[in-house]
């Protein structure tokens, strides 16, 4: 199984700060991505400085074994629709290490938001994979089911509870009833096959 995380970190860098204080275990993180509010030269190549919080990222990514993803077209992520303010970089995408198929994302300036944040987009294959298991089972409403009912009551009504004046007794007792369930269970029941075809009873 693999995770997804989807961050956003304010002007004060408080995800960051948390995710470098904190001992985060996730382990098989696929895709890291969001909104980091990190201007730098080392996101962004048209920036002319660089801050320290960037290597922060950088640590923090490397600790759960991403790496920055390029995007195919090299735009900016957040436009602003105040004159004043710069158009920026500050939505990334970060991805496992290793990964042959997933190495760049997508942005998409022409879907605007609202927020003028660019979504990123990114394609997951999915290989449809089939695993078939093995199992015991007794079929819905059948004649094994009622046998099997049956055997259960008879075997409640034979087991020996006529000395359970201490734990060990007590817990032979159960022992016992277990085993008895255990032996009923096979007797009835037959082995088949689970595919995603299987019904979910």
């Amino acid at each position: 199984m693999f995770w997804l995380m989807n961050v956003y970190s304010d002007f004060s860098h408080s995800a960051l700060k948390y995710l470098k204080n904190t001992e985060v275990n996730i382990q098989n993180l696929l895709i890291m991505a969001g909104n980091f509010n990190i201007q730098d030269r080392l996101l962004d190549p048209s920036f002319p400085y660089h801050l320290s919080i960037s290597n922060d990222l950088l640590i923090i990514a490397n600790s759960f074994n991403l790496n920055l993803l390029i995007s195919i077209n090299q735009v900016l992520t957040r436009y602003s629709d105040n004159a004043n303010d710069s158009n920026l970089i500050i939505n990334l995408m970060f991805l496992q290490c290793g990964s042959s198929k997933l190495d760049n994302h997508s942005i998409y300036p022409d879907w605007c938001p609202t927020s003028g944040h660019m979504p990123l987009t990114i394609m997951i294959p999915i290989v449809e994979k089939n695993v078939n298991s093995r199992k015991r089972s007794i079929i819905k409403d059948s004649k094994e089911k009622e046998q099997f009912i049956k055997d259960i009551i008879t075997s409640i009504r034979n087991l020996d509870m006529s000395n359970l004046s201490d734990i060990p007794h007590l817990e032979n007792t159960i022992d016992n009833f277990a085993n008895i369930i255990d032996k009923v269970w096979v007797k009835n029941s037959k082995i088949i096959n689970v595919t995603k075809h299987s019904k979910s009873w």
